[in-house]
């Protein structure tokens, strides 16, 4: 779901998913973003590939931090973990 706000509404899918300094970054990008993409319309995919990517980055950090800290807490791996 998130990731669906990220590609839809980018400074929105960011703030959603805990990451201010990221949205502000974005509604940077945004500006010039929509001035070129009169010219080249590929310009407009960029502040949404910027945000897809930012909460893929940040989810999959999440997850790996989960895995460390089972680990270090259990010394096993949590249940359903596969490498």
């Amino acid at each position: 779901m998130v990731y669906i706000l990220a590609a839809l509404l980018p400074p929105l899918g960011l703030l959603v998913n805990g990451q201010p300094i990221s949205a502000l970054v974005n509604l940077v990008i945004i500006v010039p973003c929509i001035l070129l993409g009169l010219i080249f319309p590929l310009f407009f995919l960029v502040p949404s590939a910027h945000a897809v990517i930012a909460v893929h980055m940040k989810r999959s950090d999440r997850r790996q931090r989960e895995i460390v800290d089972a680990i270090e807490r259990n010394g096993t791996p949590p249940p359903g973990w596969r490498p």
